[in-house]
């Protein structure tokens, strides 16, 4: 196999993605028509239309970010746009259980070393020395995924010591 060949591919499911950004998007817009239209207080109504732009601008990030898809190569996890999320090589652990840290239907990634902050709304984001992949994935293709990546990461980790 080639190293820069993909081995899975994780999208967002078009249902879950309609209903975050519309959930969002309606939420926004709703606060921002209240505060029009009724008027409160001068606080409120900044505090209203503040929130309102702050969900609008969200949901358009969010459309943008579930548009792409996560991939994963025997050098790491990556975004279709080419950013390299994970590497292989830095994996530390993968987490995958109820208690977990993690995006819903997806699971968490432990780094050896601190990567810098990044954050695609409903897809994934990387605080420190963790990634959370998921939000309006399929849980299936999550877990499928998590269980390659680990069984990457592992044979890695071996190939590794063995050198």
């Amino acid at each position: 196999m080639r190293d820069g060949e993909v081995l899975m591919v994780l999208r967002a499911s078009t249902g879950r993605r309609l209903l975050g950004v519309g959930a969002l998007a309606g939420l926004g817009l709703m606060l921002v028509y209240l505060a029009l239209v009724q008027l409160p207080p001068a606080g409120w109504l900044f505090f209203m239309l503040g929130t309102g732009a702050l969900l609008l601008w969200l949901a358009k990030r969010m459309w943008r970010a579930t548009g792409g898809q996560l991939e994963l190569t025997r050098e790491g996890l990556r975004s279709s746009d080419g950013t390299m999320i994970a590497p292989l090589a830095d994996v530390a652990a993968i987490e995958r259980g109820v208690f977990a840290f993690k995006p819903s239907n997806g699971f968490l990634i432990r780094l050896h070393g601190k990567a810098p902050k990044a954050w695609q709304p409903g897809l994934w984001w990387r605080l420190g020395r963790r990634v959370g992949v998921g939000g309006v994935t399929a849980s299936s293709q999550a877990k499928v995924m998590a269980e390659l990546m680990s069984e990457l990461a592992t044979a890695r980790a071996a190939d590794g010591q063995r050198k």
